[in-house]
């Protein structure tokens, strides 16, 4: 990793959370099939680069008990989340407890709703004894710090705004990249969520920044279940057109092949790309819209 030492990731209040966080969040995603020996060598390259804020999540495979070794030592050092995809409350309070317990930790600073997007999953989780009380109960007991929602596809931007007008969360999590926003319904709903989000300063995430599209031909190994944009030129404009909107953070790609290279980028220029160059970009590496509204949008 060649981090410029004159430089830095910039950091950027998290929401209302109090927590300076490194506009880059190392999505631990990665670490769902890696040897402990792996994740120490993934975790020290992020130390290194001064990411203070990793997200993680209960169905991320063994990514939490990866952590567990080193959040022994350093747990006061980063802003640390995960996600439940339950929806009942008694399942949700379960599930948090379990991640607490992986983590070898006892408290957390986010949990969050893992993809909250279908209606009856959403009814669910928002009614009486539902996963957002349960939650809620959970911060009061001091088992959490915050409660935020997360999602993909292309209704998720809507349902958030449907969220926060149900229940005054943190933060959210959505998919941003220019490939998705060059569509005018969901560019509508990312821009009524981030002017809300401004509003009550509830911190925002993003996912599937360097996102090429799915795998026309799945390959036998694989890191992400999308195809990351290979070229690295490109790769980086699609950081920077991330980082360049100041209210914005970036979740970093489950390929950790490249986390070297998004922290090159997020610790240099992070000037806006012109519209021309990413469209260049995008006929040039054949980037496609990974969410069309389709059966992906429940993973």
């Amino acid at each position: 990793m060649n981090v410029n030492p004159e430089s830095a990731i910039p950091k950027a209040p998290f929401g209302r959370t109090g927590h300076l966080s490194t506009r880059v969040v190392f999505g631990a995603a990665a670490m769902a099939r890696m040897s402990q020996d792996l994740a120490d060598e993934t975790i020290v390259t992020i130390a290194k680069a001064g990411i203070n804020h990793i997200d993680t999540a209960a169905s991320y495979g063994d990514s939490e008990l990866r952590l567990a070794p080193w959040l022994a030592d350093h747990r006061s050092e980063v802003f640390l989340a995960t996600k439940t995809g339950e929806r009942d409350g008694a399942a949700a309070r379960a599930q948090l407890e379990d991640s607490l317990t992986r983590l070898g930790v006892d408290q957390v600073d986010l949990i969050q709703l893992h993809n909250l997007v279908e209606d009856d999953e959403f009814a669910t989780a928002h009614g009486p004894g539902g996963a957002v009380e349960a939650l809620a109960a959970a911060r009061d007991e001091g088992l959490v710090r915050f409660i935020g929602v997360t999602g993909h596809g292309t209704r998720i931007p809507g349902m958030h705004l449907r969220s926060l007008a149900e229940f005054d969360f943190d933060s959210v999590l959505f998919p941003y990249n220019h490939t998705m926003l060059d569509n005018p319904a969901y560019r509508s709903d990312v821009e009524d969520l981030l002017e809300l989000c401004e509003q009550r300063n509830v911190a925002v995430q993003t996912i599937k920044a360097i996102a090429r599209g799915r795998w026309a031909e799945m390959p036998a190994q694989r890191f992400s279940w999308y195809e990351p944009i290979s070229d690295a030129d490109a790769r980086a404009n699609a950081i920077r057109y991330v980082l360049s909107r100041q209210q914005l953070f970036l979740n970093t790609t489950s390929d950790a092949r490249l986390l070297p290279h998004v922290l090159e980028v997020a610790s240099g220029d992070l000037t806006a790309p012109s519209d021309e160059q990413l469209v260049a970009d995008r006929v040039a590496q054949g980037i496609t819209p990974l969410f069309d509204g389709g059966d992906l949008e429940r993973i």
